[in-house]
């Protein structure tokens, strides 16, 4: 674990933060938004850590625009973004009404007071209990539900979900957070509270490096393998840089159980989400946050 690294990636992150909610309007496409924020990651010198998820009402997570996506911000939009140096990785999450609605501005302080509560109590003894119990007490006093099915996580070099879930419902569980890098991520929801696993959503991992029989699949893996290792990366990427043969390759390798591509993650009663997510650099006696 490199300290200097995972800093520098929570300040590039900052920023990126700053710039995407001064670009982020009513009736852009998705794809101008997603574009523009991963530029502005490699322009301060970092990489994305996952495609950019730009999810909108009812969906809660990986929903990131396809080369050809039409789809223009609209509704209670949530921006997740990630940023690594060398592999340390640097996590936050915020929400934006596009709607001008007071439910909606209501939903999105219930997730981003939730995560400032945790915040408060969060360090290398808080029980993983503790944590939850927070989280879901703050939403449910703003009469919305916590997502049971959604957490945030553990993460360690080129691992964003690392082994450690970080609930936001009460677990009872007496596990004490320790010390490394966590993500902490409230879901707030209008609905009952549950995710479900929707369409595709063309971000993938790689999960099992074998050799393929195809040459463009062989090829388009190898790049994986340089230039992503086990980050989660997308369709998008790939068109880009091999033309849309890239998807036959990708639906090849996915077949082959080399790649695991991830559903859209969306609300069982089709209740609006928020979300609010920072990364915690968690130490014996001292707690950073690296994505204020």
């Amino acid at each position: 674990m490199s300290e200097q690294e995972i800093i520098q990636a929570g300040k590039i992150l900052s920023e990126v933060k700053v710039y995407a909610k001064k670009i982020i309007k009513k009736n852009i496409p998705l794809l101008e938004i997603a574009e523009k924020i991963e530029e502005k990651i490699i322009e301060l010198k970092g990489k994305p850590a996952f495609p950019i998820n730009l999810s909108i009402n009812e969906i809660a997570a990986h929903y990131t625009p396809t080369y050809d996506d039409k789809t223009l911000a609209h509704g209670l939009l949530k921006v997740d973004i990630g940023v690594h140096i060398n592999g340390e990785i640097a996590d936050s999450a915020f929400s934006m009404d596009l709607e001008n609605l007071e439910e909606n501005k209501k939903l999105i302080e219930a997730s981003e007071k939730a995560l400032e509560n945790t915040e408060k109590i969060i360090n290398s003894k808080t029980t993983l209990s503790e944590i939850g119990k927070t989280i879901s007490t703050t939403i449910n006093s703003y009469e919305f539900n916590p997502i049971v099915n959604l957490t945030g996580h553990s993460i360690t070099q080129y691992d964003l979900h690392a082994g450690i879930s970080i609930p936001n419902v009460d677990t009872k569980s007496n596990k004490k957070v320790g010390v490394g890098l966590f993500a902490v991520e409230p879901f707030a929801t209008t609905g009952e509270g549950k995710i479900y696993d929707g369409k595709p959503s063309g971000i993938y991992q790689l999960i099992n490096p074998k050799n393929t029989r195809s040459q463009i699949s062989r090829d388009i893996l190898d790049y994986i393998v340089e230039e992503y290792s086990t980050l989660p990366f997308c369709s998008r990427w790939l068109v880009k840089k091999f033309g849309t043969k890239a998807l036959l390759a990708l639906r090849q390798l996915e077949q082959e159980n080399i790649l695991h591509q991830y559903p859209q993650l969306v609300e069982i009663s089709k209740g609006i989400v928020s979300q609010a997510e920072n990364t915690f650099l968690i130490k014996k006696d001292k707690v950073i946050n690296t994505t204020k």
